[in-house]
């Protein structure tokens, strides 16, 4: 017995074996879980196909997440492939590219609207619609970072976007409490996926993060999808509204340690 065995669990957002949703992937079904998938369009149905293929999945949907009538759709035939669900997993956000560069003040009207709706309205629409079948004990989850909280340079737009998601995780854990469901955060240290590696000097954040984290190390997509397992399973039957953060404890310093350098 896993310790998801018997749930249901759908993951949007994936995008390729690279993504945080494949480390989530990958931890559900060995656990158990009985998996769908969602993507967000037909440029990267080539690659999550095989994905699914890979873990035995035939429950693979397209969605565009900006629209309430796809939404429905695929929570509509969930309703009749699964009966209930009980697990949600959004791993999706999105900002214009022009928006990850240089001054914040410079984001435009249509670009803070568009990241806004793709990467923090998306979870409380997905939230709305599989309500009515998601199952007691269940559990909605989506994905953070640090930005949200303290300024990464060139995040920007996502940086708030990510601050809007995870004050809108608490209000949705607020609503679902009383009938059984959680609903929780995970900030990912950086990982290289398809999204990140979008923010203009990624790279150098990326290179420069285990220098500072107190575990000296990198995260994985295994990782957060073993934490994700956490957070879904019933070991967590009562932790909600959280922000777990998986970054080898980068969140928790001010400056890198000078000690390292004088020992160096």
């Amino acid at each position: 017995m896993g310790l998801l065995t018997g749930k249901n669990a759908l993951i949007f957002g994936l995008a390729n074996d690279k993504s945080i949703a494949w480390g989530i992937a990958q931890a559900f079904a060995r656990e158990g879980a009985q998996l769908g998938f969602s993507y967000a369009g037909e440029a990267l149905e080539k690659r999550v196909k095989p994905l699914a293929s890979h873990l035995g999945v035939d429950f693979v949907e397209q969605c565009n997440v900006a629209s309430d009538d796809q939404i429905a759709n695929v929570a509509d035939k969930a309703a009749k492939r699964f009966g209930q669900v009980d697990i949600i997993v959004h791993s999706i956000g999105f900002a214009n590219k022009d928006e990850l560069s240089g001054h914040f003040y410079n984001t435009s009207r249509a670009g803070f609207h568009l990241a806004m709706d793709i990467s923090v309205y998306s979870f409380v629409a997905l939230a709305r619609a599989f309500q009515p079948i998601m199952r007691k004990g269940g559990a909605l989850l989506t994905l953070t970072y640090f930005g949200a909280v303290k300024v990464a340079p060139n995040y920007n737009m996502m940086g708030v976007a990510k601050a809007a998601l995870e004050a809108s995780t608490r209000y949705m854990a607020s609503d679902f409490g009383p009938q059984g469901i959680r609903v929780n955060a995970i900030s990912a240290g950086p990982i290289r996926t398809l999204a990140a590696m979008g923010v203009s000097g990624f790279r150098d954040m990326y290179k420069n993060f285990a220098d500072m984290a107190p575990m000296r190390e990198n995260v994985t997509p295994e990782d957060c999808g073993n934490a994700a397992l956490y957070l879904c399973s019933d070991m967590a039957s009562h932790v909600t509204g959280e922000v777990l953060y998986v970054d080898s404890g980068y969140n928790i310093m001010a400056a890198a340690d000078p000690r390292e350098k004088k020992e160096g």
